[in-house]
């Protein structure tokens, strides 16, 4: 039962202990970490084009694969499923992103505000929220409904890391000096997520 809680039992040497993670660990924390992560690629990106004296565009319009959407609409869309999953479950509106061409500081400029208004939730905006139906309403403008914690679990969690990974993967596909501490960024221990 998820309507405030999840609920994973372990064994240890001893006895069960149940672990609890809460709708709003499992999104604000988990988004406000790598969103920050992002923010961080950017700023290699950015140094790796200063330095290799090449046009920041080149690195902004790679891609893995042609039919693949290209390094800044994969931020784009990492950025669109944290804030719209956020805004589903706290039944706020979400900030709205131009639909301009950014440069490297532009998509750094929309990573912050994303970060911003996510960490801005606050649990009892969200914690309920396991039942709850939403509606999310795809670029095409087809929808799809979902409980709270079907959104999160099995669409806005695995679309936001899909998004971010491939991010990654096209800078390091570019030549820029990532490792994978890049990608996870500095986890928040004090439990205390966006703040």
């Amino acid at each position: 039962m998820w309507s405030n809680q999840a609920y994973l039992e372990i064994a240890p040497r001893q006895g069960i202990a149940i672990v609890t993670i809460s709708m709003h660990q499992s999104s604000v924390g988990v988004f406000t970490q790598f969103l920050g992560s992002l923010s961080d690629l950017l700023d290699h990106a950015a140094a790796h084009a200063e330095v290799r004296k090449i046009d920041p565009a080149i690195l902004l319009n790679a891609r893995l694969y042609p039919n693949m959407y290209n390094f800044t609409r994969q931020v784009g869309e990492t950025n669109r499923h944290a804030v719209l999953a956020c805004a589903l479950l706290a039944g706020i509106d979400p900030p709205v992103f131009p639909e301009t061409e950014p440069d490297i500081p532009e998509l750094k400029a929309r990573v912050a505000i994303a970060r911003d208004f996510v960490g801005r939730i606050l649990p009892a905006q969200i914690n309920g929220a396991g039942e709850k139906e939403v509606v999310f309403t795809f670029r095409n403008g087809s929808t799809r409904k979902f409980t709270g914690q079907s959104l999160l679990l099995t669409f806005s969690v695995p679309q936001f890391f899909f998004h971010l990974t491939t991010a990654y993967d096209i800078l390091r596909h570019c030549g820029v000096e990532l490792a994978k501490k890049n990608f996870l960024g500095t986890p928040n221990l004090q439990g205390n997520p966006g703040r």
